[in-house]
């Protein structure tokens, strides 16, 4: 096995073509791991953290892009990223210990594919988009897109994920993510779920809700989102939320859990993060209003 570290996005596209048996890594935290229990080794593997394009956080405008290779560190030390999307940095703060999170990368995690991926719920919930890099130029992809399956994802061979795209919220909208896991740290989700929220006054008017940890991939509940908007978040708004996120689930039995736990669990995750982010949307409506 080869290693190679390029230092441009041509470079690195031009490694990729001239070996097709080549894995590209951003941070090597999933990738030594399932290396070292076995699984067959590419004839190449390709370091991505030493291109610039890939490494940063900045906002331009009212978008803000994070590079594919950036390490989660950096995002849970920003506060202005925190400030917009307090929901998506916890979840990459829940990416392993705080020396894993200076190495792993949100492209990392979407395209190693879990189903217990913490950022992905987040991600999507946030209507975030990847650019992803090709042979044939470059295109722009919905998060959503991206994950097809455990350990599998929509990208061709020789193509990588460059950078995150996230526009900034409105005023009166925030997220959260909240996850179960057997132990207090360190651990894989049980279920994850992530919600996003924008409220007028007491009112919902808009709502995104997805789940992690569930199902295959991060599955987004859209029945829990129409119980939500044009609701004032009555208990029984927030119990039809809770039953449509259990419903929504396609778990399986494991050693972390069973399915009946794991769709009784989404329910009560699904409810606490709209919770959460409904009292956040709320704080930062005020907080607009005053300045």
């Amino acid at each position: 096995m080869r290693y190679s570290a390029p230092t441009t996005v041509d470079e690195a596209l031009a490694t990729l073509t001239a070996e097709p048996n080549a894995r590209v890594f951003a941070g090597a935290t999933d990738l030594i791991p399932q290396l070292r229990s076995g699984r067959p080794e590419p004839a190449l593997i390709v370091d991505l953290k030493r291109i610039d394009r890939l490494r940063g956080v900045t906002l331009t405008d009212a978008t803000w892009t994070i590079g594919a290779a950036t390490p989660t560190s950096h995002l849970t030390r920003n506060a202005g990223f925190a400030a917009d999307f307090p929901g998506l940095t916890e979840a990459a703060g829940l990416i392993g210990s705080d020396q894993i999170q200076n190495r792993s990368s949100l492209g990392g995690n979407l395209c190693n594919a879990s189903p217990a991926a913490d950022s992905v719920p987040a991600l999507i919930a946030n209507d975030a988009r990847v650019v992803v890099a090709s042979a044939s130029g470059e295109r722009v992809v919905r998060v959503d897109g991206i994950t097809i399956g455990p350990g599998a994802t929509s990208l061709a061979p020789g193509e990588f994920i460059i950078e995150f795209q996230l526009d900034r919220p409105a005023a009166s909208t925030s997220d959260a993510y909240l996850r179960m896991i057997p132990r207090t740290e360190m651990d894989i989700a049980v279920v994850g779920a992530a919600a996003r929220i924008t409220t007028d006054g007491g009112l919902c008017t808009g709502a995104t809700i997805v789940l992690g940890a569930v199902a295959p991939i991060a599955t987004r509940v859209n029945d829990a989102e129409t119980a939500l908007v044009g609701s004032t978040f009555t208990d029984d708004a927030l119990a039809a939320v809770a039953a449509a996120a259990s419903a929504a689930c396609d778990p399986i039995d494991d050693k972390r859990g069973t399915i009946a736990y794991r769709r009784q669990v989404a329910g009560v995750l699904a409810r606490r993060a709209v919770a959460l982010a409904r009292m956040r949307s709320t704080a930062s409506s005020n907080e607009s209003s005053q300045t």
